[in-house]
């Protein structure tokens, strides 16, 4: 990951990317991300840093998002912490990690409060329910989103269906799948670079 920002250089008038952010930008970026991303914020991510913001190409997020997934931790939380870090160090990561979480945590605090006095009511009900189907919506949305960069690349793509077979179909659990097909999947994208 240390070349992401010598990477990012290079590719930047190709792929159009933005100049780095500065911590204050990176803050108020993952601020409005966490504010707005109340109940699934990896759709919102991907679209704040890849089509409105352009801090990375699609191949960049899909990259740093799949190196957040095998980190311990909420992926969120990990890719900005690692996106703070390359752009800024310390104070980068520190800026994205607390825009991220501030206004969840006031709005969780806050929502816990009227769920305990309120829950059993049937609007607060129906309530919750629609916004765990938009959740798996905004979910299945960026999903399909990141698989783009591997269009035509079929032996990738077998990787992520052998991986999903796996968990969904199988319940094999997360971390057995990722430790045998990430060192796969890196020896074939490893092969397929020469």
């Amino acid at each position: 990951m240390a070349d992401y920002t010598q990477e990012k250089i290079m590719l930047s008038t190709e792929d159009q990317t933005a100049p780095a952010p500065d911590c204050g930008q990176l803050f108020m970026g993952f601020f409005v991300l966490g504010l707005t991303g109340f109940g699934g914020v990896l759709p919102m991510a991907r679209h704040m840093l890849v089509d409105k913001r352009r801090w990375l190409t699609a191949a960049q997020f899909t990259e740093l998002l799949g190196l957040c997934q095998f980190l311990p931790g909420g992926n969120i939380i990990n890719l900005s912490v690692a996106l703070g870090m390359e752009f800024r160090g310390l104070r980068g990561a520190l800026s994205a990690i607390l825009g991220l979480i501030l206004a969840p945590t006031i709005c969780v605090v806050l929502l816990g409060l009227v769920y305990a006095r309120y829950q059993n009511e049937p609007l607060v009900e129906h309530l919750f329910a629609g916004m765990a189907a938009a959740a798996a919506g905004l979910l299945l949305s960026t999903g399909l989103k990141m698989l783009a960069p591997l269009w035509g690349k079929w032996l990738q793509l077998a990787l992520v269906a052998a991986g999903v077979i796996a968990i969904a179909v199988f319940r094999i659990p997360m971390l057995p799948v990722m430790l045998v097909l990430a060192p796969v999947s890196i020896f074939i994208c490893a092969r397929s670079k020469f």
